[in-house]
C-alpha cells in the first residue's frame, strides 16, 4: 500500500501499460488524465497515447508506442478485469495527488505576489478531481426494479402536514432542495421550526442551522410546540417542561440548533455536519436552514448587492450538498416588496429573482397577514413542484399562537373554507386590477402609507375586505 501512495516511476508505467491493455479504463479516466502528471521519463508517452486516442478514436498497440516514443512498455494484456478497480481507485489518487501537488506551488507565488482570490480556486479544483463513478441508469436493463424504486423513493419523506404531502404525491424527497418563501414576518423560522418538530417525531436526526436567531430562541420556540406550554408561560413551568421534553427526547430522532453567522457558505455547513456525524456516530436525515438568503457562495466573490447571482450559486451550492448527503433539506427565502400586496404569489415575488427558482425543486410561498394570525391561520401557495401537479394550488393550515405548532385544518373546518373562501378569493382576484386612470397617488386611510396609481380601491382596501368577510362569516 505504501508503494501505491508513493507513485513512483514502476507504479506510473503500470498505469499506462493497464490503459494500453483495457482501453475502456483509459475512457474512464479520460477527464483526469495529464501527461503533466508523469514522471519525465514516461510524460513523452502518456502524451503520444493522448494525442493517438484524440486522433484516431481508437487505442494505439503497445508495439506502436514502443516504437514510436523508443520505450519498452510491458504486456498487460494477462491482468484481470478484477483488478482494474484498483487501476481506476489508485489513478484517481495519483490525478488528485499530482493536481494538488501544482497548486501548492502556483499558491505560493500567487501568496508571494500578496495575491490571495485564486488561492482558494486553486485547491478546491484540485481536491475535486475523481471520476464518475455512477455511470446513470440503463434504460432498457430491469423497467419492473426501476419504477418500483422510483415508487419507494418518490415522496418517501411526509412533511408531517397531510394536506402538504398531498399535493406532493408524498412528500418531501432527499436529496432536493425545498424553500419555504414569505415576507418578512411571515413565518419563515416557524415553518422550519415545525418542520424539526414533525421529523424528530418520525425518529429522524434533524440538524437545524440558523442564520438570524440565536440557539436559546429556537430551542424556546422547540419547547413550547413539543410540550404545548405557551412561550409566554415556559419561565413559570420550567419543571414541567423539562420533564415533557425530556419524555419526547427518548422516543424521537435527535435534534442539533446551531447558530452561524450571516455569510457562511455550503462548505460550513458541510464540514460542520460531518463533525456532528462523527462525533455523534448518527447520520444527519434532515437539514433545516434558516435561511438561503443570509449565505454566500464558496467558489465565487460575488457582490452581496448582485442577489440574482449571488442566489444562483448559493442554491446550486446548497442543492449540491443535499443531493451529497442524501439529506432532506429544507430552507426559506425573503419575498420582495412586490409581493406585500399580493394574494396570489408568482416568480417575481421571489427576492433575488428566478435563479432560486430555477435551481430549486419545490418553491412553497407563505401567505398570511395579522387578522389570519390571530384566527390561527396560515395559507401556503405551491409556487414550484418539479415532481407532482400541486403548482397553483393552495391549502389552509391551522395555527396555534400559544405552542406555535401548525397543523393541518380539522377536516369540517377545511371543507367549509373550500366552500366558502374560494368564491371570495375569485371575486376578488377578478376586481383587484390596477390602471392608469388616477395620476395621483393615494394614501392608505388605515395605515398612512402611499399606496399609488390605483383605480378605484386598492389591493391592500381587497386583502382587508376579504379578511372581514372570512371573519364575519367564520363567527
Amino acid at each position: 500500500m505504501a508503494k501505491e501512495l508513493d507513485f513512483n516511476f514502476d507504479i506510473q508505467k503500470l498505469f499506462l501499460e493497464m490503459f494500453l491493455a483495457n482501453a475502456e479504463s483509459y475512457v474512464r479516466c479520460q477527464n483526469i488524465y495529464n501527461p503533466e502528471n508523469f514522471d519525465q521519463k514516461l510524460k513523452e508517452v502518456a502524451e503520444f497515447i493522448q494525442t493517438y486516442v484524440d486522433e484516431y478514436k481508437v487505442m494505439p498497440e503497445r508495439d506502436i508506442v514502443n516504437k514510436s516514443c523508443e520505450t519498452k512498455l510491458d504486456d498487460a494484456s494477462d491482468v484481470g478485469p478484477e483488478h482494474y478497480d484498483w487501476l481506476l481507485d489508485t489513478f484517481e489518487k495519483f490525478a488528485r495527488h499530482k493536481a494538488l501537488e501544482r497548486a501548492i506551488l502556483e499558491s505560493a507565488d500567487l501568496l508571494e505576489k500578496g495575491d490571495y482570490g485564486p488561492v482558494e480556486g486553486l485547491v478546491k479544483d484540485a481536491i475535486q478531481i475523481g471520476l464518475a463513478r455512477d455511470m446513470g441508469t440503463d434504460y432498457w436493463a430491469d423497467p419492473k426494479s426501476r419504477l418500483l424504486a422510483l415508487k419507494d423513493n418518490n415522496g418517501q419523506v411526509s412533511t408531517g402536514w397531510p394536506s402538504i404531502d398531498k399535493k406532493l404525491f408524498g412528500g418531501f424527497n432527499r436529496g432536493e432542495l425545498n424553500i419555504f418563501a414569505g415576507g418578512s414576518g411571515a413565518g419563515k423560522s416557524l415553518f422550519l421550526q415545525n418542520m424539526a418538530v414533525n421529523f424528530a417525531k418520525e425518529g429522524m436526526n434533524v440538524i437545524y442551522v440558523s442564520l438570524e436567531l440565536s440557539e436559546s430562541l429556537v430551542a424556546m420556540r422547540l419547547d413550547s410546540m413539543f410540550t404545548g406550554v405557551a412561550t409566554r408561560e415556559i419561565f413559570k413551568n420550567i419543571d414541567d417542561v423539562e420533564m415533557k421534553v425530556k419524555m419526547t427526547g427518548k422516543k424521537s430522532g435527535r435534534i442539533q440548533i446551531k447558530y452561524m453567522p450571516a455569510g457562511k457558505n455550503a462548505n460550513d455547513l458541510r464540514a460542520y455536519v460531518k463533525e456532528w456525524q462523527i462525533k455523534n456516530n448518527a447520520v444527519a436525515d434532515v437539514l433545516l436552514i434558516d435561511y438561503l438568503d443570509l449565505m454566500m457562495p464558496m467558489s465565487r466573490r460575488v457582490s452581496p448587492s448582485d442577489l440574482f447571482i449571488k442566489d444562483k450559486y448559493v442554491s446550486e451550492e446548497l442543492r449540491n450538498l443535499a443531493m451529497e448527503s442524501n439529506t432532506v433539506f429544507v430552507t426559506a427565502s425573503q419575498l420582495n416588496r412586490a409581493a406585500v400586496e399580493e394574494i396570489e404569489f408568482d416568480h417575481s415575488h421571489i427576492a433575488g429573482g428566478l435563479s432560486k427558482i430555477q435551481t430549486a425543486d419545490n418553491v412553497i410561498g407563505i401567505f398570511t397577514s395579522r387578522a389570519m394570525k390571530e384566527r390561527g391561520r396560515y395559507q401556503i401557495q405551491f409556487m414550484k413542484t418539479r415532481s407532482s401537479s400541486g403548482v397553483g394550488q393552495k391549502v389552509d393550515l391551522e395555527f396555534d399562537i400559544d405552542s406555535l405548532r401548525i397543523s393541518d385544518l380539522a377536516e369540517e373546518e377545511s371543507s367549509y373554507q373550500q366552500s366558502t373562501g374560494s368564491s371570495i378569493y375569485n371575486n376578488l382576484k377578478k376586481t383587484s386590477t390596477v390602471t392608469e386612470e388616477n395620476d395621483e397617488p393615494r394614501q392608505d386611510p388605515t395605515e398612512g402609507t402611499t399606496i399609488g396609481k390605483v383605480s378605484g380601491k386598492t389591493q391592500s382596501t381587497k386583502l382587508r375586505e376579504l379578511l372581514k368577510t372570512m371573519n364575519t362569516e367564520t363567527e
